[in-house]
């Protein structure tokens, strides 16, 4: 069996950092943020051998690993650390990492998940519900396996009932800030291409 060599970026904390700061250097590999996460059943990399990883200039392992896509964001993990590294937010910048760098998402439905909300709080300034649930849905292609299985039926009754008690409308809100969300959900390279 022949060992692949690994061979460290010792620029890649540098480069997520400046996204940052995530204080991952301050990270002295406790657990707490492991031992909080209630999504680590499904990762592949726990949440402080991921923040290793980056600090060692694994940039592979790490931008094409399940961990960053599964993990909810419910900062858990940042609200545990005594250190105050930004798990959470860490994750958030490799995933936009992983994306720019044409990575391969190991995780594709959340990855169309990912994309589909993006979209739909760019188009209205926070998210739509009535166009949000449907577009990911359709984008993914749940909608044909929730045909096929007849379970369809049960997602129009809900949006029945979500809509006739007021939980959500046919008309998305007025956003004041819409334009300012825009340029925040607009890469920079297009910035550089607009100016």
């Amino acid at each position: 069996m022949v060992k692949k060599t690994i061979y460290p970026d010792y620029q890649f904390i540098k480069e997520v950092e400046r996204f940052g700061p995530f204080q991952a250097e301050a990270c002295y590999q406790c657990g707490k943020c492991t031992n909080g996460c209630p999504v680590t059943f499904a990762m592949d990399l726990f949440p402080d051998e991921l923040i290793r990883m980056v600090l060692l200039g694994q940039r592979e392992r790490v931008l094409g690993s399940k961990t960053i896509w599964v993990c909810s964001a419910c900062e858990t993990c940042t609200t545990r650390c005594p250190n105050e590294v930004m798990v959470a937010e860490l994750m958030d910048c490799l995933k936009e990492m992983a994306i720019q760098g044409q990575i391969d998402c190991p995780q594709p439905q959340i990855l169309t998940l990912h994309e589909t909300f993006l979209r739909n709080v760019k188009t209205h300034g926070r998210v739509f519900e009535a166009t949000f649930l449907p577009t990911y849905l359709f984008r993914s292609g749940q909608i044909v396996r929730k045909w096929r299985e007849g379970t369809w039926q049960a997602e129009v009754k809900l949006g029945w009932e979500l809509f006739s008690k007021g939980r959500i409308s046919l008309l998305p809100r007025k956003n004041k800030g819409i334009k300012g969300i825009r340029q925040i959900l607009t890469s920079s390279k297009q910035r550089e291409k607009a100016s």
